[in-house]
């Protein structure tokens, strides 16, 4: 039987659109909750079920827009609603975890929490779970702020960077700067110096500690939330948000805290990872066929057809002939079909048809 402390707890990023999965994922079911990979789980299922090997399930929270507050009660019934916060406006990262730990500070004052969005692939969960817990347990012992950073593979130019400190025989690293995405000159530069690591958006600290920063770093946002403090955790809280959350700085996590405080680490990652942002990225940790075409709830026929990624929603027989390197993707009304070389473009032909024939197929 697992041994759970009860000081831990797990924030559940879930509010997201997915644009580039469009057809499958839309503002009305995004692709957090979809099985994007076709194992019998959503990504939020998948999130939750492994974050519920290191924090009780009943410290686990889900962040997410208003909107899919019935989807998530549906694919995680084991939760109650008080674990649910829900946010009436977009505002990006900084607002609702700002709002979710003040929420558990309250709760309980000694709190670790780790943030952690709901459409990532790890496939590695007992490495996962060893940067996990070694993460709690130094956030435990100090006022710092650690974020996950995965070891690069290659040159990849979507992703932000993080360098850091270069000391040998230390788990936890120094950050010295957080970097845009680079051109991939400066990638490749990055990957020969070897002290960066791609910025993976999973964060670790004390509850307090992050609510301190806040107060020091953004204390508009602070003060806003502060005012409402007495009313979280209670059956007042909802009014409150509604009313004032829309106020808040749209603003990341990034920009907000992460890039001025001078108490933050990074630990290289240990697990495989992926982001799952596009078609693309979803088609490299599929299994593939003989010709590296990767299926998902279809039955493929290829004549002469190679490098394809092929999606499905109700397991359909799919021929092609000829094709190489494309995505298709056929749900419900919308049949996609684009090269994957041009998998950037999808969030632009969304508006066009959303513009075109109907917004609600977006």
């Amino acid at each position: 039987m697992t041994s759970y402390n009860k000081d831990y707890y797990a924030v559940i990023m879930a509010g997201g659109v997915g644009s580039r999965f469009w057809p499958l994922s839309t503002a009305k079911y995004p692709k957090q909750f979809h099985d994007m990979l076709g194992i019998g789980e959503t990504l939020l299922q998948s999130t939750f079920n492994r974050l519920s090997n290191v924090v009780p399930f009943e410290n686990i929270l889900i962040l997410s827009n208003e909107n899919y507050n019935e989807i998530i009660k549906e694919q995680l019934p084991k939760i109650g609603q008080e674990q649910i916060i829900l946010e009436p406006a977009m505002r990006n990262t900084a607002p609702c975890i700002l709002l979710a730990a003040m929420k558990i500070k309250k709760t309980n004052p000694d709190a670790v929490m780790i943030v952690a969005p709901s459409d990532h692939f790890i496939n590695d969960e007992d490495a996962f779970i060893s940067d996990i817990n070694l993460a709690f347990e130094a956030a435990l012992k100090e006022d710092i702020l650690i974020t996950l950073g995965i070891k690069p593979t290659f040159p990849n130019t979507g992703y932000g960077y993080i360098k850091y400190e270069n000391e040998e025989g230390k788990d936890l690293k120094k950050v010295e700067v957080f970097t845009e995405k680079p051109t991939l000159r400066n990638a490749k530069k990055y990957l020969e110096e070897g002290n960066y690591v791609w910025n993976a958006g999973i964060f670790i600290w004390k509850a307090s500690f992050i609510v301190d920063s806040f107060d020091s770093y953004l204390p508009e946002m602070f003060n806003l939330f502060a005012e409402g403090e007495t009313t979280l955790n209670t059956s007042k809280e909802k009014a409150f948000v509604k009313e004032r959350y829309q106020e808040a700085q749209n603003i990341s996590i990034d920009y907000a805290i992460m890039e001025k405080s001078d108490a933050v680490f990074v630990i290289p990652a240990s697990f495989k990872w992926s982001d799952l942002g596009t078609w693309g990225s979803l088609y490299e940790e599929l299994p593939k066929d003989k010709n590296d075409n990767a299926v998902v709830k279809a039955q493929l026929m290829p004549d002469e057809a190679s490098g394809n990624i092929i999606y499905t929603h109700n397991s359909k027989v799919v021929v092609i002939e000829g094709l190489k390197d494309y995505i298709v993707v056929d749900h419900e009304n919308v049949l996609l079909i684009v090269p994957k070389e041009k998998e950037q473009d999808i969030k632009e032909i969304r508006n066009k048809v959303m513009e075109k024939f109907d917004e609600n197929l977006g």
